[in-house]
């Protein structure tokens, strides 16, 4: 059976954050990914790019699913971030993944998932400074690629393609020759030779 990947994107959702991470999974590893969104809305980038939602993030089920994936964007920083205590949750207790993104790490912030194990965000203090009861600074890790902490993954914004290597492999996903064809979507940040 194929795995089943939960995106969740959010009104003016990063359309390269989990673009890479959606199209491997589809094309390279022959896994279902499924768009959902705050109530079933449809979505608008912030590049304007608009997304049809398959349903409600808020029904989400690990049973469904093999991972809840969460796409940052400008909401996760503003007073309409959306309330996903509830999906998280069903998939933390059930020991499935979640995976989490540039600003949507604020929400596994928010829900105390990033206080006991390895995580990483956009920048060193931005989760204590959004999240004022937010207690796992000892486990950050300030890296520019993403970091799976157990069944969490996080990434800051600057990270898609180790996020969906992380994400792939927790899923059980992927192989040495595909995470070789995801590192070459980094090769542009190695030094240029003469």
């Amino acid at each position: 059976m194929a795995k089943r990947l939960a995106i969740v994107l959010t009104e003016g959702y990063a359309d390269w954050e989990c673009a890479l991470l959606m199209a491997t999974a589809r094309g390279d590893c022959g896994a279902q990914t499924v768009v959902l969104t705050p109530g079933g809305a449809d979505v608008t980038s912030l590049g304007g790019l608009s997304v049809r939602s398959a349903g409600s993030v808020e029904d989400a089920s690990p049973q469904d699913f093999d991972v809840l994936v969460l796409c940052g964007g400008t909401i996760w920083q503003s007073g309409a971030a959306p309330d996903l205590s509830a999906p998280i949750g069903r998939f933390a207790d059930a020991g499935r993944p979640v995976a989490a993104i540039c600003d949507a790490t604020l929400e596994l912030a928010r829900l105390g998932l990033l206080d006991g194990r390895a995580h990483t965000g956009n920048y060193p203090g931005q989760l204590k400074d959004v999240v004022p009861a937010y207690r796992g600074e000892a486990h950050y890790r300030n890296q520019p690629q993403a970091v799976r902490g157990g069944a969490v993954v996080t990434a800051s914004g600057a990270a898609p393609v180790t996020f969906a290597r992380e994400v792939l492999e927790a899923i059980g996903l992927g192989s040495a020759e595909l995470f070789d064809y995801l590192a070459m979507y980094g090769d542009e940040h190695r030094q240029a030779t003469a």
